[in-house]
């Protein structure tokens, strides 16, 4: 069989093209990998550490040059999908021009020959044949954005996503970049991006003053970006952005992103300024579409507590809206629940919260809706929650959904579905078993948490107070270690792992007064406690207790199933019974 045949000329086209060239960027072309080489982050990297990143040297047969994988095509290299030689069909790329050099971005690819022998006997590409911004090509923009040119043909089918591009219709010029390539060391960039999520304006008052801010999630073909505006620019900036809207957005401030306060996708964010341009895009071909990373409800076990990821399901029940009372904030909160299953037989609860439970409004009784960006509890063994950040559409237009509808309405409408019943990924089918719920009074007149009656018992109570100091205590970042650290000159020291670290990960370990019909009782609770009652983990509470512009979601005086195992039930010295809470749902 006959090697696919490489597209000549085009590494010295990439070299030489210009900001404005955008038609060169707009097709595809079938190139060799040379080398692959990971840059970035060593193999001890924290958890939190930006993702690797993905050098590879790409040829025609006469040139080579070096080019960036973007990170959403990490796996490709992790699972060797794409090696040393492979041949592929670069189906979508772009360029960003940093300090008169290029930077080629693969965005999307197509294997044809997993390993080949080298073709030709390519050079290492010459320096460019014109410096980017030489008069030459101002003048050359400025031409070809008055000339009323053609709108370069929309990419084929397979690359039915945009490609960053300078808009035609717009009258704009200048150098569209990808999120993925922003960095606070770039300066005069415009992206094209889709709106995915647009918060509700958040108020705070303190000692400091009083200011409000708003956040919105920001989506193109490379990636996806938090942008946030505070005070005066939420007044001109929160009215012009719209869910759903495609916008050209420039001169925002690129920031290291504040991890703790996002799960969106980027080692970086945008800040909002007074002098941000924010231009929405009226091209009808070539826009942002959302992109997923589906993880199918049976494999939701497999994920850690506390892990983001996107799901799809049709939604076999739903819960009437219902309130909360936030006593920290004198509020109420909207919540409801859905029911998701698909077609690998699982079930699972997601819970929607606030203005996403309270416009939730679906008069289809069975849709299909994509989540993204939901994070994974462990409520009955797996329960997922949305984010003010989460997003979600309802019967979208692709694949997984087509498949799903066809199974559901085949199939899935007499199906009996599993559910998740495991606890911290452990084996035990412990849960609750309402049909054998106690009273507070009960529980005590039968000597339960004393040392010679450590016994399981079920409870239903409302949590009346949590006592607020050493709420949580800093913890070992390493998994199973748990810990406490030391501060010691700046660096967090753990004596178990002989280690230091530049953060703890802070557990809960809290008190709290709980109460029903009969009477009360106090609890100690640790952090899957902790994280059940506020709906955080506590680096987020201590972040929140920091900036008063964050809420926490649950919170007291809410009626929880409590319980606790044989082995967690403790004596007091003094003789009176100690519980310690197991799980809560």
């Amino acid at each position: 069989m006959a090697q696919p045949k490489l597209s000549d000329g085009s590494v010295k086209l990439f070299q030489n093209s210009l900001p404005e060239d955008v038609g060169v960027f707009d097709r595809e072309y079938t190139l060799q990998f040379l080398s692959i080489k990971k840059v970035g982050n060593n193999a001890n990297a924290p958890i939190s550490a930006p993702p690797e990143r993905y050098r590879i040297i790409i040829s025609d047969g006469q040139h080579y040059m070096q080019a960036m994988l973007a990170t959403q095509l990490n796996e490709l290299v992790q699972e060797n999908l794409i090696t040393k030689n492979t041949i592929a069909v670069i189906e979508k790329l772009t360029c960003n021009y940093v300090q008169e050099k290029r930077l080629v971005i693969i965005l999307a690819l197509r294997v044809l020959e997993h390993t080949a022998d080298k073709i030709g006997d390519p050079q290492q590409i010459e320096p460019a044949d014109q410096p980017i911004d030489s008069p030459a090509v101002v003048k050359q923009a400025q031409a070809t954005s008055t000339s009323g040119a053609s709108t370069p043909q929309a990419a084929p089918a397979i690359a039915s996503a945009s490609r960053p591009q300078a808009p035609a219709n717009n009258g704009r010029q200048g150098n569209i970049f990808p999120i993925e390539g922003l960095s606070p060391y770039q300066n005069g960039w415009t992206i094209k991006a889709r709106v995915t999520q647009k918060s509700d304006i958040k108020t705070w008052s303190n000692a400091r003053g009083e200011g409000k801010l708003f956040n919105v999630t920001l989506m193109d073909d490379s990636g996806e970006i938090r942008g946030t505006g505070f005070n005066l620019v939420v007044d001109e900036l929160y009215p012009k952005l719209e869910e759903g809207k495609v916008y050209f957005i420039s001169k925002a401030r690129v920031n290291l992103a504040k991890k703790k306060f996002s799960n969106v996708n980027n080692d970086y964010e945008l800040s909002f300024e007074r002098n941000t341009e924010v231009e929405e895009c009226h091209e009808t071909t070539n826009l942002p579409t959302i992109k997923y990373n589906f993880v199918p409800l049976n494999a939701l076990e497999g994920l850690n507590k506390d892990a983001i990821c996107d799901v799809i399901g049709v939604i076999k029940e739903t819960s009437p809206l219902s309130e909360i009372t936030s006593t920290k904030q004198n509020r109420q909160i909207l919540k409801r629940d859905l029911t998701l299953v698909d077609k690998s037989e699982f079930s699972v609860r997601l819970t929607l919260w606030g203005k996403q439970a309270e416009q939730y409004n679906v008069p289809e009784s069975n849709p299909i809706i994509a989540f993204k960006g939901v994070k994974v509890g462990d409520f009955g063994g797996r329960s997922l929650s949305m984010f003010s950040s989460s997003t979600m559409q309802i019967n979208p237009d692709i694949e997984e959904c087509f498949s799903l509808r066809g199974w559901y309405d085949n199939l899935g409408t007499d199906q009996t579905f599993k559910a998740h019943s495991n606890v911290g990924g452990s084996t035990s089918t412990f849960g609750f078993n309402r049909a054998e719920i106690r009273s507070l009074d009960e529980i005590k007149q039968a000597g339960y948490g004393m040392p010679e009656k450590p016994e399981t018992f079920s409870t239903r109570a409302t949590i009346m107070h949590i006592k607020n100091d050493n709420i949580s205590y800093p913890a070992c970042p390493t998994p199973n270690c748990n810990k406490k650290v030391v501060d010691v000159n700046g660096s967090w020291r753990c004596e178990k792992c002989n280690q230091s670290f530049g953060a703890p990960e802070h557990r809960y370990i809290m008190s709290m007064a709980v109460a029903d019909y009969s009477g009360q009782a106090w609890l100690q609770g640790f952090n899957d406690v902790g994280t059940a009652v506020f709906g955080i983990s506590a680096n987020e509470l201590l972040e929140i207790k920091a900036h008063p512009a964050h809420s926490i979601g649950d919170d007291a005086y809410q009626v929880w199933y409590i319980s606790h195992p044989p082995s967690e039930l403790q004596g007091r010295g003094n003789g009176n019974a100690r519980f310690i809470v197991f799980c809560m749902g």
